[in-house]
């Protein structure tokens, strides 16, 4: 794991990206990133909070890792870089009008699907790490056994496999 303050990093390449007044290339700074691979992949951005410190509910109900974190001086979270059995994603303050997290509009744009071996057990640790149950797990006709939680941050995950 890359751990760093938001106002430390002063990278300068030709592919750099803005955010605010820093630049940032993720590239460079993690060898863990997959987008050193050639391969196309969804890495979805969840925002959140400004001010969150502690996001460990990723770790305690998925097994996430975290590959990579920038925080800003007060010690709150700027962005990371999470990964879930190879599945990155990423946790991200507010930092645009045309960005906003599940709190300013009590709801989100999207159910995030995960796919897991034990969609019971991966429900129960999530639920125990602070998740709300939605729905509880169940089998559909459709082949699917699927239940959905929201997470402490308001983002809402669908645990499923199919059967």
């Amino acid at each position: 794991m890359i751990k760093y303050n938001v106002a430390d990093v002063h990278i300068y390449t030709e592919h750099n990206i803005i955010a605010g007044q820093y630049f940032f290339n993720f590239i460079e700074l993690s060898t863990n990133m997959a987008t050193n691979s050639n391969n196309t992949f969804f890495a979805p951005e969840l925002y959140i909070n400004n001010g969150v410190r502690d996001i460990s509910f990723y770790k305690n109900a998925f097994g996430a890792t975290e590959n990579l974190c920038f925080t800003n001086d007060d010690g709150s979270i700027h962005v990371a870089e999470l990964c879930i059995d190879g599945a990155i994603f990423h946790v991200h303050e507010v930092t645009s009008a045309n960005f906003f997290s599940p709190a300013k509009n009590n709801g989100c744009t999207c159910c995030i699907g995960l796919f897991v071996p034990d969609v019971d057990m991966v429900m129960k640790r999530a639920i125990l790490a602070g998740a709300i149950e939605i729905n509880p797990a169940k089998d559909y006709e459709y082949g699917y056994r699927q239940g959905t939680i929201k997470d402490p941050f308001g983002h809402y995950w669908q645990i499923q496999k199919k059967i």
